[in-house]
Parts: structure tokens; C-alpha cells; sequence
């Protein structure tokens, strides 16, 4: 029996949406049978565009369950390859990838799972100068990065192009999860006024992540977006969903608008993309602090005697998987109020897993009025472990 929906692509119907094929109605027939979604949600999920910013922890999953929902058109936006370390939580990625374009490798894994959708890729660093362009081909945008000058970004253009931003972010064993830029609702800045001091808060690459963890927070995006498309459905806009997923606790904040947030207030400010580096504090002042040293200069020095102090930043934890003999410990968050207890007129270095918390403790040391010789170990113990000899850093 020929129905209205077995051809592909025609535009015939009133509502303008694409119509399903018979192969796509037998393969989305479990949205069909659902009164809130059914056949013209299914539809709306065919036409939709949504642009996915990471193909990581977050973006695996979000992406995968949205190719096999159907949705039209998904955009990919990464310059990163896969490594080794992805693999315990960026599911959409394969040993057999490793060394591969990350968004070359989520393509084929999307086209796999469902050849009759649209894949794009954007193999770039997502900027202020690209950011606009990119985004005015979706009507939806999903992120899923993990560092803050990005998200600043995501946000402040999906201010100015009335699109909602679908987000999340996860650290350890916890994670959070909103839709921003909803009408009448609250955007980023609005829930984070400014970023915190650089370095304060490790990467996911040095304070770790429960593998499971990026995909429950990648699937409440999925399901964020799929109800953003379908309609009638109550989102998390205005609603900060909290996961601790060790303890297995869902708690949820009421966030509202801020008529004085500088992008999405009343008088906004902030009108075009900015210096999102300058403003997170990663700008050129913090590198000129930091006096770099790489492993083998303090190998050398070590073995020569000389006078100086190696300080290591990292938890309690990390110093027990990969211990640094003879360094003293003290934590990022504790060296402004014990810089007493460092050694006077030998020089300092500090160390840490990839060398970028300690560029930003001699930061915090010198602006807190430390006046000593600083030095930071250049991509810190990853490199040390390397250069120097001796098994690769666990972590």
C-alpha cells in the first residue's frame, strides 16, 4: 500500500517538513508509536539542524544518540586526534582510530549507524573569528567542551543568533547539565558571571573522570535537544540538573535570567565575540611569568646539586599514582598562605602532570608578592617521564 511517506525528500506536504521514507518509518517505528513524538516530531527531527562542539566525553554520546534519532543534519566541530586515554569515555571513537582526525573518526562512526543523515564536519579551533559563521548553519547548538574560553564563546554567540545552547560539563564524579538561551531564559554568564582563577579547576586530563560519567550528561543533552526539536516538552531551561554519579544523586537549582548580565541583560555590553583567552586569564602575562625549564635542564641541575626546590602542585592522589622523589608537596589551592615554608634563595620549580596548573600557581605566587626564582617544568611530568626515563604517567 503506497501512504505519503514513501518517498524520499519531497517537500509536498503543508507544514513544509520532509516527508519519511517506508525504510525510515520501520527504523524510527519506537518515536512513531510515541503520541508526544510520532510521525510529524519524526519529521521535525528530519529537518533539523544541530551543531555539536566537542567529539569527546560529551559529544560521543550526544551525537550518537542523535544520528540514531534521526536528526537531519548534525555538525561536528573538533581539531583534536584520538588518543589512547579517549577511549575509556569517548565511545564514538576505536582503538583502531587512535591517531585519526577526531571528527573524521566520529563521521564514519555516525555513518555507520545511520547512513541516511547528514554528517558535517568543522576540523578546526572553534574562535571568535569562525564561531558566527559556523553557527548560523544550525538552529540548535549542543555543547560539549571542557575548557572555558569555549564556552564563553558557545555562549555569547548563541546570544546574539537567539539559538539555545544545549550544555553540560563534568568533572571526577560529578556533572551539571541546563539549556541556556532559552526566551526569557538565563545564558551562561548569567549563571557564571566570570570564569575562576586559571588553573584552579584541573582539566579532566589531570583530575580525572569516571568513564560512565560523560554519558549520562551527553544523554541528558541528547534528550535536551531531541525535545527542543519535537516541542511540548518541558526542558531544562531555567534548571541546573545536578549528577553526582558516584553516590548516584540527582539534585536540580532554579537559575534565573540576570537583567545585568553584559550579554543577555537589559543593556548588554558584550555585542560581538571577544578575547575569550584574555578574558578566562590565559593571556600572554601568565606565560611570561612562568620561566620554563624543561626536563632535562632539571635533570641536569638536580644531579649537579644545585640549589633549588622542586614543589609538587598535584593532589594527594596523583602524587601516589606517579610520586616525584624528593619534591615537596603542596597543592595548587594551598601555596599562597604556605609560601612561607619555601626554602629562601634557591630557586623554585614547580610541577605538575602537563605543566599548566603550575604555570598558573607561579602566577598566583607572584601576584601574592612571592619575589623567588620561579621555574615551571615544561609539559610537567608527562614530559619528565619521557625525556628523563621511566614508565609513562598513569593518569
Amino acid at each position: 500500500m503506497t501512504t505519503g511517506f514513501d518517498k524520499a525528500g519531497g517537500q509536498g506536504e503543508p507544514d513544509g517538513l520532509p516527508r519519511l521514507t517506508g525504510e525510515e518509518i520501520s527504523r524510527y517505528s519506537r518515536h512513531l508509536l510515541l503520541s508526544e513524538v510520532g510521525m510529524a516530531g519524526q519529521r521535525k527531527l528530519k529537518a533539523a539542524r544541530v551543531l555539536v562542539v566537542g567529539t569527546g566525553g560529551l559529544g560521543a554520546p550526544l551525537a550518537l544518540y542523535l544520528a540514531a534519532a534521526g536528526v537531519g543534519k548534525i555538525g561536528l566541530v573538533d581539531f583534536d586526534f584520538v588518543e589512547a586515554s579517549n577511549l575509556q569515555r569517548q565511545i564514538i571513537h576505536g582503538t583502531r582510530d587512535i591517531d585519526r582526525p577526531k571528527v573524521a573518526s566520529a563521521q564514519d562512526r555516525l555513518r555507520g549507524l545511520n547512513p541516511d543523515i547528514e554528517i558535517v564536519t568543522h576540523n578546526v579551533k572553534l574562535s571568535g573569528k569562525n564561531a558566527e559563521k559556523i553557527f548560523s548553519g544550525y538552529e540548535i547548538i549542543a555543547d560539549g567542551t571542557d575548557n572555558y574560553p569555549t564556552r564563553y564563546l558557545i555562549n555569547d554567540v548563541c546570544v546574539f543568533q537567539k539559538k539555545p545552547n544545549v550544555y553540560a560539563s563534568i568533572f571526577q564524579f560529578e556533572g551539571q547539565a541546563t539549556v541556556f538561551g532559552a526566551p526569557g531564559g538565563p545564558c551562561y554568564r548569567c549563571l557564571y558571571p566570570s570564569p575562576p582563577p586559571p588553573g584552579l579547576v584541573p582539566s579532566c586530563g589531570e583530575g580525572g573522570v569516571m568513564g560512565v560519567l560523560p554519558g549520562i550528561l551527553g544523554c541528558v543533552q541528547a534528550a535536551e535537544v531531541i525535545k527542543l526539536i519535537v516541542g511540548g516538552a518541558e526542558t531544562l531551561a531555567n534548571r541546573l540538573l545536578l549528577v553526582d554519579a558516584w553516590r548516584m544523586v540527582f539534585n536540580e537549582l532554579r537559575i534565573d535570567r540576570d537583567p545585568g548580565c553584559p550579554v543577555c541583560g537589559q543593556n548588554p555590553s558584550v555585542t560581538e565575540p571577544i578575547d575569550y583567552e584574555g578574558f578566562c586569564g590565559l593571556g600572554q602575562k601568565a606565560q611570561d611569568e612562568a620561566a620554563p625549564i624543561t626536563a632535562k635542564e632539571l635533570k641536569v641541575r638536580l644531579d649537579k646539586g644545585d640549589d633549588l626546590q622542586v614543589v609538587d602542585i598535584r593532589e594527594p592522589h596523583e602524587r601516589t599514582l606517579y610520586p616525584f622523589p624528593g619534591a615537596k608537596a603542596m597543592p595548587f589551592g594551598q601555596l599562597v598562605r604556605r609560601m612561607g615554608e619555601f626554602k629562601p634563595g634557591g630557586d623554585l620549580v614547580f610541577i605538575c602532570k602537563i605543566g599548566q596548573r603550575s604555570k598558573f600557581a607561579i602566577r598566583a605566587l607572584s601576584r601574592a608578592g612571592y619575589t623567588g626564582r620561579m621555574y615551571n617544568l615544561e609539559d610537567g611530568l608527562a614530559a619528565w617521564a619521557k625525556l628523563v626515563g621511566g614508565p609513562d604517567v598513569p593518569y
